[in-house]
Formats: C-alpha cells, structure tokens, sequence
C-alpha cells in the first residue's frame, strides 16, 4: 500500500530546464505543480470527504438524541437497528478508508515528493551557476536556503489541503446542518466567520514577512557559522576564536530578534482568537438553548448545535496555526527563492555546439575584462599560444594572470574581445565540452570529502583501476596513499579525505589533484602554481612527471617560481592588465625588463612581487 501511494509521483521525472525562472511566487511554483495535479485533485476530494463525514456525525448525534428522547429503548432498537447498523459501518469501513485515502496522499505522496522534486531542480539549476555566483556569497547560505525552502513548499501544499480542504468543507456542513435545524442560528456562525476571516488576513498578512525575515536570519547565522568551520585552520592560526563566536553571536541575536517578532504576531492571533470562539459558543449554544426554551428546537438540536460549535472551537486553533504556518513556510520559500529562482549568469548560447578540438591553437584577441568595475582584470590582451606550444604567464599579483585563466576556462564572459580554440569562439562552444579539453593544477587544490579513488576518478569516471593508479604513480602520490586510513577504517584508495581534502597535508592534497588531471588526459593543460606546495624533491620529482605530461599539449603555467617555468617555449609577462614582455627565458633576461628585474629579485627561486609592487 505504502510503494502505492510513493510511486504516484516521480520526483526525478525529466523537465525543461529553465535558464530564468519566475520570480514570483505561483508562477514559481506552477511548474512543481503540474507533476501533481491529479495527486491534489484526488486529495482535495479525500478532504472534504473526511470533513462531510465529520460533520455528518455530529448530525447524526443530534439525530440520536432525538430519537433516544421520544422513543422507549425496545422501541429505539426495533425502529432503528438498521440504521444503527449502517451508522456503525460507515464508521468503521468508509471513515477509515476515506481518511487513509487523505493521508495516504498527503504523507506518501505529496510530503515525501514534493519537496524532494523541489530540492533535486534547486540543486541542478544552482550547480548551472557561474563560479562568480558562488563567489559573491556564503556556501552555507545557499546550501541552507535549499535544504530549507523546498520542505517548506511541501509542508504548505500540505496545510492547504489538510487545513483550507477540510476547513472549507466543515463550515459549509455546519452552516447547512444549523439552517436545517433553524437558519436564524446561522447568524452567530456567520458573524463569528467574518471576525475569523479579519483575524486570519490580519495573521497572514504579518507573518509572511516576518516568517521570510527570519528565514533569512536563519540562513545569514548558518552561512557565518559554516564559514567558521571551513576556515577553522585560519581561526586556530590567528587564535580568533572569541571573535569568531562574536561574528555568529551577532547573526544568532539578530535571527532571536526577528523569530521574536514572529512570535508576538502568534500570541496576539492565540489570545484574539479565544475570546473570538468565546462568542461563537456563547453565541450559537445560547441561542441553540434560548429556542428550546421557546419550544422551537429539540433537545438533538441544542446537542448537535454545541457538539458542533465545541468541535469548530478546537479545529480553529488547529486552522489558525497551520494558517500561521503556511504563512511562515510560504515566507521562507519567498526567502530560498532569493537564491532557487535567480537566473542563470552565464549560459551557453542557444545554438551552442560541442568545442571540436583539433591541434590545441588558443588565440586572445583583444580582450578585456575588468569584473563590471572598469579597471583590474585584463586590457586588450592579444596573444597567440601554438598547438603544442607551452607557456609561462608572470606578473605582478592583480596584474591579471587569474583573469585570463577564469576566462579561457569561460567562468566569465570576457566584456569585449574573443577568445578562440582552434578557431572557435569559446562564447559560442558548449561550456562543458570546453571545459572536457582544459586540464588545471591550482595552487591551493581542493578535494571533495570522498574517498581518494572517488578524487582521482573524478577526472575520468570511466577510467579503470589501473589508469587511475597509474596516474597516481605519475602523480608520486601512489605510495603515501597506501598507507592513509580514515577514522571509519577504511584504508588506501577508499580512504576519505575530508572536506576539501583537509586530512592531508598540502603536498599530498596537491599530488592527489595532479594525479587527477593527469587522469583527464585533456590536451590543454593550465598550470597554476601546481608545484607551490611540494618541497623540493617531491616538487623536482613531479616537475618530471609534469613534463611527460605536457607532451604534445598546449601548455599555459603561471608561476612565481620563475625556475619552475624557465624552460617553457616562451614566457608572457603581465603588468597592469597588459602583455608587456613576450620571448624566451634567455631573451627576456636579455631585454633587461620587467622579468629580468624579477628574475634578479629572487629569493630561493620566487618573485619578489611584494617588494617590486610597493615600489
């Protein structure tokens, strides 16, 4: 029965991919939807149902009574043991089908699904984002606003059809039972309702905001707690650990002082709406008992009337408070929208082909990117690099070298200029058939919290066990991964790293992350800094590896250990955005330039940027 009700809905099922979706709250949603339709159809009908057999007995209870009232007992039993019988049935087959329908629906169905389906498209259209995307915010605000806002779209679809469903369905019966019994006791109930109404939109109105206030409090104190974490060796280092816990102190108040705000809204809507059912049972039960005072009702009516207004009292703080909270889920998928619905930055165009690689010809024309700030970045940059050629890009630090990687590898969109591969405008080429053919080695390399195979493969996933540890090999990383074992006990290659790689020192993640490219066989390889943080006979063996590597790739290497990059076919210096020096290590030092400066202000085999910079 359960594998029923889970497999209505597939939450995994194909869907067009939306490159800006709606900002708006029900256009948003009108595409989640759609999967369900019949699922909501099906469990609108389940509540109303559950609600026409709720209020059906208390009509029939005033009927009993009645009944019970006029007749002897052996005459009640003669009469009406048929109907008794049909009354028992109902409630013991058709009430506990009808309710397990509803409920198979709305926990099986619609609560396991619906946020799933929801959470899976978030997470795919965020990983479509550019790298400058996540660049310009927390990583743990963005990962919370996705674990949040999609439960929270469930737990609202889920509260309009267990809450408006039913509560639709429970008033209309009672205005209906009381108008048969005497339509004037439909006057308290209809007054009663309008106040109900007014109360609810004052509710609704207020905790909406508040509710997306302090969801996004929430997300703000998630994003500075995790960036703590994950920069835990730099708090340890500068032993900052009190004002660490201050920086979070601040956005743990200011989500106390909003989720305060929300609260006060909630006490305010308890107290008005318990004298508000004060005056509806005063209301429709005095009335009630004022006609069979008067000779105008029975004693089933004044029952029926009170069972029923006690029955609506309990069922409107169930209502107001899942009115609050659809309010406060709504308010928080407002907020996790902020990040689900913004459009995507950078995406290929709509006639985009597959990058068709041909000898590795890289060409920079005219070129400039300054990040939407009008200066940094690079300046009419026009270089040509040759089919198998490799290169070395210096600099000073901002004077563009990391720019001009982020593009080639289209992270960004150059602001005018083209770059092209083999002829090809990279613009205009699939991004991930662009970024199949680039191979790169950064500096500081980070690792997924996976295993070291899992790390490896992950340039080629395809790749067999004994490429991956041939390239592991080529990498000097095969033996210290044999002996590594994690706190689970689990050991070489099926080890875990931790997040970013964090359980191993800075040569070892290093060696791990070459031995992935190298596994990628891509045949345009950027270096950026991939030796930095080796010590020198690690470093020296795997400048070896490396070079085998580089064969017949086109090569570009930014390095600030000007020996590591000294044999490259040519070197391009940058300065300020701009190719200043071009030529051979031997002709630059010949020119007596910009490189030959850094070259002669080198201290164990490093550019003394820092120095050359402050003059």
């Amino acid at each position: 029965m359960f594998r029923f009700f889970e497999n209505l809905v597939d939450p995994y099922q194909p869907y067009v991919e939306q490159d800006a979706p709606p900002t708006r709250l029900w256009p948003f949603l009108k595409d989640y939807v759609r999967p369900f339709r019949g699922v909501f159809m099906g469990t609108g009908v389940f509540s109303v149902g559950n609600a026409v057999l709720d209020v059906g007995l208390i009509w029939y209870l005033g009927r009993l009574v009645d009944l019970m009232s006029t007749q002897s007992p052996e005459a009640f039993l003669a009469n009406h043991w048929t109907e008794i019988l049909v009354a028992a049935l109902v409630i013991l087959i058709v009430r506990p089908l009808v309710a397990g329908g509803s409920v198979g629906l709305l926990h099986n169905t619609i609560m396991t699904n619906f946020g799933t389906m929801m959470r899976w498209r978030a997470h795919r259209h965020v990983l479509r984002q550019p790298v400058g995307w996540f660049e310009s915010d927390f990583a743990g605000r963005i990962a919370n606003r996705i674990m949040q806002a999609p439960p929270a779209a469930g737990e609202a679809v889920f509260q309009v059809f267990d809450m408006a469903a039913f509560a639709a369905a429970t008033f209309i019966g009672a205005l209906l039972m009381l108008a048969e019994a005497d339509p004037r006791l439909m006057i308290p109930l209809l007054l009663w309702f309008a106040g109900y109404v007014l109360l609810m939109r004052w509710t609704i109105r207020r905790a909406g905001p508040a509710a997306t206030a302090s969801s996004d409090a929430r997300s703000a104190v998630t994003g500075r707690v995790v960036d703590s974490y994950t920069n835990i060796h730099s708090v340890k280092l500068f032993a900052t650990q009190d004002s660490e816990i201050n920086y979070a102190k601040e956005a743990i108040e200011t989500s106390r002082k909003t989720f305060q705000v929300e609260m006060r809204i909630v006490t305010k809507m308890d107290m008005a709406l318990t004298f508000l059912n004060g005056l509806m049972i005063l209301g429709v039960g005095g009335l009630a008992l004022w006609f069979w005072v008067q000779g105008s009702a029975t004693i089933g009516v004044v029952a029926a009337a009170m069972a029923l207004v006690l029955r609506i009292n309990s069922m409107t703080y169930w209502i107001m408070w899942a009115s609050t909270n659809l309010a406060q889920n709504l308010g928080t998928l407002a907020e996790g929208m902020a990040t689900i619905a913004q459009p995507i930055g950078l995406t290929d165009k709509p006639a985009a082909k597959p990058l068709e690689f041909r000898a590795g010809l890289v060409e920079l024309k005219g070129v400039s990117h300054h990040y939407g700030r009008g200066f940094g970045g690079l300046r009419d940059i026009t270089l040509t690099i040759r089919p198998g050629e490799k290169i070395g890009i210096v600099g000073r630090s901002g004077a563009g070298k990391s720019t001009l990687v982020k593009l080639m590898l289209r992270f960004y969109d150059t602001e005018s200029g083209a770059i092209l591969i083999d002829g090809q405008n990279i613009a205009e080429v699939t991004q991930e058939s662009l970024r199949r053919q680039i191979g790169m080695v950064q500096q500081d390399s980070s690792l997924l919290h996976r295993s070291v195979r899992d790390n490896i493969l992950y340039g080629r996933p395809d790749a067999t066990e004994d490429m991956m540890i041939a390239a592991a090999k080529k990498a000097e990383a095969h033996d210290f991964i044999l002996t590594l074992e994690d706190p689970q006990g689990r050991r070489g290659y099926d080890a875990h790293v931790g997040e970013r790689g964090v359980k191993l020192s800075g040569g070892q993640r290093q060696r791990v992350a070459i031995a992935r490219v190298i596994l990628k066989d891509a045949p345009i390889l950027i270096l950026d800094e991939a030796t930095s943080a080796l010590d020198s006979e690690a470093e020296a063996a795997i400048q070896g590896a490396l070079y085998g590597v580089m064969e017949g790739k086109t090569v570009i290497a930014i390095a600030h250990r000007l020996s590591t990059i000294a044999a490259m076919d040519r070197i391009v210096v940058l300065d300020d955005g701009q190719v200043v020096e071009d030529g051979p290590h031997a002709d630059l030092l010949r020119q007596n330039g910009l490189y030959a400066r850094f070259w002669a202000r080198q201290s164990g085999g490093f550019i003394g940027l820092d120095e050359e910079a402050a003059q």
